[in-house]
């Protein structure tokens, strides 16, 4: 922005002001101050980028942890399940296990990998994010770890008793969530460390928020089929270049501890690139088959979702993902999201 001029001989910046302009002013700075703290303080309880430091409530430094905000696509993952089931139908009991499911693949289990991943990540989070709980002091090693403990098996406790309403002689839900807190645990721990490799990492983790909550909340309600579980697990493709997304932030702090994210391989650019092709192409993939089972006006429907997505990449994302990664994701996902419905529709109306 090019700087103006004015006739004063007193410069624009050091112009006195009136009492009225003077406390005009001093109330919009104090309503910004007020409106930026509250916005961090969120931050800092979702478990998003730009959070403050210094909470001393340790169960809201718990919840920071489990980063409520990773909750949502894999809640969504079971409403795809119960979807694809075809058999869902709207009663009381069914409501409340399906919550039941939502709590098991969110704050439990989700909460469960995010605490197991700051657990590992403190010494990269020290470089990328000094005011997450465990660098920043706010919560001790052992009450991490006792903090893993529990969301674990009481994630597992709610699969088995899931388990037990379905009726189901193997118990699958269960070795869904056991299979879950394996992947998370070897995303995160060394010897193997997934997140090491942005490959293994990020579909490791785009299979976790697309593939696993759909199996669930279908085995509860209906059959999970061969066909599904790979047709989820191709749509997790997808997922790995969401997650990708999420390496952009902490570029610094992945180079200098060795992980081999896609921005640190192929640089910004590229990897951005990367990104937005895998989230377009692998959705046009689920189109094309649904197509090729007749699901004509479902497969319509999700392209139609994809063309905003290609938008908001080309604004935001392409041109800066530094700087927009955030505003990426909330302009782009919500369109992502209901794709995943509109498939998961057509998988029940077609009986797959």
């Amino acid at each position: 922005m090019s700087e103006s001029t004015t006739p004063s001989s007193i410069p624009e910046s050091e112009a006195p002001m009136s009492p009225m302009e003077a406390a005009a002013d001093g109330a919009s700075n104090g309503a910004s101050e007020v409106a930026s703290e509250a916005g961090s303080a969120a931050r800092q309880l979702l478990g998003m980028k730009g959070a403050k430091s210094g909470e001393t409530n340790i169960w809201k430094i718990r919840l920071q942890l489990m980063k409520p905000i990773t909750w949502i696509p894999l809640i969504w993952g079971v409403v795809c399940g119960a979807a694809a089931s075809g058999n869902y139908t709207w009663t009381l009991e069914n409501v409340l296990i399906s919550a039941a499911c939502m709590l098991l693949s969110g704050p439990l289990l989700a909460g469960y990998t995010q605490t197991i991943n700051d657990y590992y990540d403190r010494d990269i989070d020290a470089i990328n994010e000094p005011y997450r709980p465990i660098p920043s002091g706010a919560i001790s090693v052992p009450q991490v770890k006792a903090q893993i403990l529990v969301l674990l098996f009481a994630g597992l406790a709610i699969a088995y008793a899931l388990d037990q309403w379905a009726g189901h002689e193997f118990p699958q839900i269960t070795a869904i969530a056991l299979f879950g807190s394996f992947l998370s645990y070897i995303y995160s721990a060394p010897p193997l460390k997934l997140k090491k490799n942005g490959w293994l990492g990020n579909y490791a983790l785009g299979a976790s928020y697309i593939a696993l909550p759909w199996w669930a909340g279908q085995a509860l309600f209906g059959e999970l089929s061969p066909t599904v579980m790979v047709l989820t697990l191709f749509y997790s493709l997808a997922g790995l270049g969401i997650a990708v997304v999420n390496d952009f932030k902490s570029v610094e702090g992945d180079r200098q501890l060795g992980l081999k994210s896609l921005p640190v391989m192929f640089g910004i650019g590229t990897a951005a690139w990367i990104c937005v092709l895998m989230i377009d192409v692998f959705q046009g993939g689920i189109a094309a088959y649904l197509m090729s089972i007749g699901q004509n006006l479902y497969a319509v429907l999700l392209i139609l979702l994809v063309i905003p997505q290609i938008v908001f990449q080309d604004m935001y994302f392409l041109r800066d993902p530094l700087k927009n990664d955030v505003k990426y994701q909330a302009s782009a996902q919500p369109f992502l999201v209901l794709g995943m419905l509109v498939a998961a529709l057509a998988i029940g109306h077609a009986g797959v």
